[in-house]
């Protein structure tokens, strides 16, 4: 099969088509006919680096799929060949999406929504999932409270914003001007320039904020909480200095990594299926542009998700 692969450690130029064994399908595994893979930052940050687990050139990336099952393991009961499937498989561990066909855990994978094309259902998982685990699961946002996203336009930002709303919230999210009509569109109720004006001045008693940038904006918007609010970072794992910093202050800080969880991708699913959350699909490449995609994503610019067609 035709997948996507590195020799060594790089910019985007260093990944390259290959011709690579199709994979079987383990116990309680499927094999999934890749339509399109998600591309994420996380992506990126393996390409460059090997990622949190330093893992060992050669490296197959990508971990957002939807596609077809092709076959099934021994003890799978939960899906059979033909069922239309996206998910995430194995994250954090690899699984290399980036392919014509790739194994999953039968229970990392759920049924695709009909309302829902590959493409779009691709683009769903790793920013779905972390923004369904960060608003919810970690930081319970309930109805009436104030959220405020960082990066609100972006991949895990757009999401987060739809599944705040969902959840009963008042969004804030912060993006550039240009896209600010965007984030109404989503149910954004509150929009800043970040470019323009100061976040953690204009924005106050919130209860919630999803950080996506870190660095400095951590400690920032310790700033905008009101007693007893929280920040999520997903992007800094220095969580316990930024914990040590709010507690003093009645706040909360943490950090978090998005896991494989079949029961946050049904919660996922069931929004899409309802209406409530659409990925917005900002560009669609072919398996063998996986290099442009990931100069793309490296520049910071998209709005929503990058996507890699695989199969029609």
């Amino acid at each position: 099969m035709r997948a996507v692969g590195q020799d060594s450690f790089g910019g985007p130029e260093v990944l390259k088509l290959v011709e690579v064994e199709r994979p079987e399908p383990g116990p309680a595994e499927v094999l999934v006919r890749v339509h399109a893979a998600g591309v994420n930052p996380t992506d990126s940050w393996h390409r460059a680096t090997g990622g949190l687990a330093g893992d060992a050139a050669p490296v197959r990336l990508g971990w957002d799929v939807s596609g077809v099952v092709e076959a099934v393991g021994p003890g799978v009961t939960v899906f059979r060949p033909g069922d239309e499937v996206f998910g995430l498989p194995r994250h954090p561990s690899p699984a290399g999406t980036y392919a014509e066909y790739v194994t999953s855990p039968a229970r990392h994978l759920v049924r695709k929504p009909a309302g829902l094309t590959h493409l779009e259902a691709a683009a769903l998982p790793l920013a779905a999932l972390t923004a369904w685990q960060a608003l919810v699961d970690v930081a319970d946002v309930r109805p009436g409270q104030r959220v405020l996203v960082h990066a609100a336009a972006g991949g895990v930002g757009h999401l987060a914003v739809q599944i705040a709303k969902a959840r009963g919230a008042h969004v804030i999210g912060t993006a550039r001007a240009a896209k600010h009509g965007f984030l109404r569109e989503l149910g954004a109720d509150e929009a800043v320039d970040y470019t323009r004006v100061d976040f953690s001045e204009a924005v106050g008693d919130v209860d919630v904020v999803l950080d996506t940038i870190g660095g400095a904006y951590g400690p920032r918007s310790l700033r905008t909480l009101r007693p007893g609010g929280i920040v999520v970072s997903l992007a800094s794992p220095a969580e316990a200095e930024l914990a040590r910093e709010a507690a003093p202050l009645g706040l909360r800080a943490a950090f978090m990594v998005v896991e494989a969880d079949q029961a946050g991708m049904r919660e996922v699913a069931a929004l899409a299926e309802a209406g409530r959350l659409r990925p917005r699909v900002d560009t669609v490449l072919p398996l063998e542009l996986a290099a442009k995609a990931h100069e793309l994503g490296d520049s910071g610019r998209t709005t929503g998700k990058i996507v890699l067609s695989v199969a029609d």
